[in-house]
């Protein structure tokens, strides 16, 4: 995770003119697009009265929809690089500029009695939004493929107490498509040249060296991840040192699992303090996702039934025992219920799973998970691979028990091991898919699944639901390791 090579030109205005390039492509093809094949290639705009405007050609309307949509996501800061890359930032700032702008041009129309055609803009809005939404898409899987490798990321310095270094450079580590590479760090004391306990991050020198260890890593943000051993005022000469517009102050305070929306900065006597609202769930809240799930389980049963007949043929036919797993759970509140999964163990292996636990040393562990699990069926071991076990429970999701995306339910042995951190996953709804699942699935450990089911519990949002749909479509068709 460590370099010292020199930076290349400035990516974040490159990659930025790469994106503007490729919004204008795409939104050129729409919008002209749509118009011939809604209008063909004769098409005026009436207005209802010629006193103050004549016709005009659609051709000049649709170059002005370009260039204000353009405009548009440009104004609403749709490639700057906080937001590019990860998150679902840039794809909420996308549909917010769209839809500003449509607005904006029905209520102009009808101000100026224009009479534009309905079916015009109402196709080149959806399909615009959803081509710019892929087209994002594709760039960040090129961005992820370069900032695997340190490229077209920002070169951080870390400063602090080493042990918040520790946990800030392990967290960058684990998800490198954010975007911030560690190139070194400097500590209240420390040899040039060691490392930071438990990472590879070099030692660039004392806090009071940062000037020449920015200049030796090539660093161009420096992360102050804790201020309790910088002298007074350090963080403002470290600010002052920085070069304008080129190198960048971030401050990671000690707030972790913490949405955006739940924190507010607020000066008051000169100091920022940072408010962080406690997590509140309103009527609104619980009854938009509880129609999500309705309408997405119901479509979800529909369009996949063949697959689960299918499938429920091929466990009946290839093994003993029914083709239906039934077990209890414990779901929200605390409350148990009975989960349903395509079978994919042979019949009576509950039985086993304690003697199998005590064998590899898990036992203890409220992750009940054996490795290379000799119970699995050879069916089940494909199911399982793509995920196809886990959709009966879309009926665990009509029933109530049970929500498309939330924290995985578990057994009441694996609930009686949680700590008091751990029982706040029973404030939701368990749901088939959920945040730990798309963010490394069973390659995670107990206290990192736990960590990320939490984020979710405590910053639920309905975006939030839908980026992790579209992260688990993606897991099952490239599937990694299996998750429970």
């Amino acid at each position: 995770m460590t370099s010292t090579k020199p930076p290349a030109s400035d990516w974040r205005r490159r990659y930025a003119r790469y994106l503007t390039i490729t919004d204008a492509i795409t939104i050129v093809w729409v919008v002209f697009g749509t118009q011939i094949a809604w209008l063909g290639l004769d098409a005026d705009i009436d207005t209802r009265t010629n006193l103050r405007l004549g016709d005009f050609s659609y051709w000049v309307f649709s170059t002005l929809l370009v260039l204000l949509w353009l405009g548009a996501l440009a104004l609403n800061d749709t490639r700057n690089y906080r937001v590019i890359g990860t998150g679902s930032a840039e794809y909420k700032r996308i549909f917010d500029a769209s839809f500003a702008l449509f607005g904006g041009i029905a209520i102009l129309a009808f101000l100026l009695r224009i009479d534009v055609a309905r079916g015009f803009l109402l196709l080149s809005l959806p399909l615009g939004v959803l081509l710019l939404f892929v087209e994002r898409w594709l760039w960040r899987q090129w961005l992820a493929s370069q900032r695997a490798s340190g490229a077209y990321s920002a070169r951080v310095l870390l400063v602090g107490s080493h042990s918040t270094i520790a946990q800030v450079a392990n967290e960058l580590q684990r998800t490198p498509t954010a975007g911030y590479f560690v190139v070194g760090a400097c500590g209240p004391t420390g040899v040039i040249g060691d490392m930071i306990p438990g990472t590879k991050i070099p030692i660039m020198g004392s806090v009071n060296a940062i000037e020449r260890a920015i200049a030796e890593t090539h660093a161009d943000t420096v992360v102050i991840t804790s201020t309790d051993d910088l002298p007074p005022n350090k963080v403002k000469e470290i600010s002052w040192g920085l070069e304008a517009g080129r190198q960048h102050l971030v401050l990671a305070p000690n707030i972790v699992d913490i949405a955006g929306p739940r924190i507010h900065t607020r000066p008051v006597a000169g100091l920022p303090l940072i408010h962080v609202e406690t997590p509140r769930f309103s009527r609104g809240q619980r009854a938009l996702k509880r129609t999500f799930d309705i309408i997405a389980a119901s479509v979800a049963l529909v369009i996949f039934s063949p697959l689960l007949i299918s499938v429920a043929l091929a466990v009946k036919l290839t093994s003993q025992g029914s083709v239906l797993y039934k077990q209890e759970r414990i779901g929200l509140n605390g409350e148990p219920f009975r989960i349903l999964k395509f079978r994919s163990m042979r019949a009576g292996a509950d039985a086993d799973l304690a003697r199998l636990l005590e064998e590899q040393g898990t036992s203890t562990q409220p992750l009940f998970k054996v490795a290379n699990d000799p119970r699995i069926t050879r069916t089940g071991r494909f199911i399982r691979k793509y995920s196809l076990d886990e959709f009966p429970q879309l009926l665990n999701v009509l029933g109530g028990s049970m929500s498309v995306v939330g924290p995985r339910p578990q057994i009441a042995a694996e609930v009686a091991l949680y700590s008091d951190a751990a029982r706040r996953r029973l404030l939701a709804r368990p749901g088939i898919t959920g945040l730990w699942q798309v963010s490394g699935r069973s390659s995670l450990d107990w206290d990192q699944t736990v960590r990320l089911d939490l984020y979710y519990v405590e910053n639920w949002s309905l975006i939030s639901d839908l980026s992790i749909l579209f992260r688990t479509v993606r897991a099952v068709l490239v599937p990694g390791a299996t998750a429970r």
